[in-house]
This record gives structure tokens, sequence and C-alpha cells, in this order.
């Protein structure tokens, strides 16, 4: 450029309407929520089940002190009822055996041979103290994450509990 040349006006910055920045605001709003999301889901993805068997346990290394649900059956002959409401019993999935102590009263369905959830903290060594215990709902009922891993550790036989219970009354017709 000479001096002897105009100067060219300098192009003028463009302003966002404001529509366009409400959008670019919930856009980034968007965009952080997205990702503490993905961080929170990443850092729970071990504890993003709703229980554990014991051969799950046995094969994790779970560190003592780790608040856990355990699910498995209650191994027979393994009931001991202490003093007050504390009952002993082990919660096994025919591989590995895992000691669940407990205080306080058990679930009517509560009973040895029987699908169980307890949540508590697993101890170590083979050990678990339940804070709960929750029991199979009936006899045509085992809730679908206990038939998986029974079956899985094969341990189901065909006519176990499992499938849903048959509906008391048929599905209506569709009539024209």
């Amino acid at each position: 450029m000479t001096a002897a040349e105009p100067s060219r006006p300098v192009a003028a910055k463009r302003r966002l309407t404001r529509k366009q920045r409400r959008l670019v605001l919930i856009g980034a709003a968007g965009t952080v929520l997205c990702i503490a999301a993905g961080l929170v889901l990443f850092a729970l993805r071990d504890t993003i089940v709703f229980f554990y068997g014991p051969t799950e346990i046995a094969e994790k290394g779970v560190a003592p002190g780790t608040r856990m649900r355990l699910g498995g059956l209650v191994e027979k002959d393994s009931v001991v009822r202490g003093p007050g409401q504390r009952v002993a019993f082990s919660v096994t999935d025919s591989r590995t055996t895992i000691k669940v102590s407990y205080e306080g009263l058990l679930p009517d369905l509560f009973r040895e041979g029987q699908g169980v959830v307890t949540e508590g903290v697993f101890q170590g060594g083979g050990q678990f103290r339940a804070d709960s215990v929750l029991a199979k709902h009936d006899e045509t009922y085992m809730p679908r994450e206990v038939a998986d891993a029974l079956k899985k550790q094969g341990h189901w036989q065909p006519g176990d509990a499992g499938a849903p219970a048959p509906s008391a009354k048929p599905a209506p017709q569709a009539t024209q």
C-alpha cells in the first residue's frame, strides 16, 4: 500500500444475535453435561451391577471394606442362629462359598437352598457382613440376575424357578 492509495475500512466485527448466543450457551452446557456423565459412568463401570456371585468376588479379588451386593443360593445346613437376631449362613453358586453374618429379622421366605441377595460389606477371607437380606419372591420367581448367574455357573436345573409366573387372567382378545 502506498500513501496515495485510500485506506480500506476494517471489516466490522460480527455480533451474535440474542438467539445465537442462547444456542451457543445451550450447546456448551450440553457438552459439559455429556462430559460429566461420561466421567461418572467411567468411574462407576465396575459398580453398576445388581450383585456379584461368590465366584465373581473371589476372581476379582475384591478389597476388604468394599460395599456391594452378594447373590446366590443359601447353602444347605449352613444357617446358624445366634443370640438375639444374629444369623450366620453361607451363600454359594456351587463353585465358591462365602459366609454371611447378619443381625436382624430375616424375610419369611428365607430358607436353605433358596435364592438370596444380601447387601453389605465384604470383609475379606470369604466373610461378608450383611445389612439387608432379600429372599426369593415365591416358588415361581427368581430375579433374572440370580437365574442368569446360576445358569452361567452350571447350577441351573431345568424346571427351576426363573420363568415369570403365569398370569392369572388370559390376555384380552382384540375384537373388531
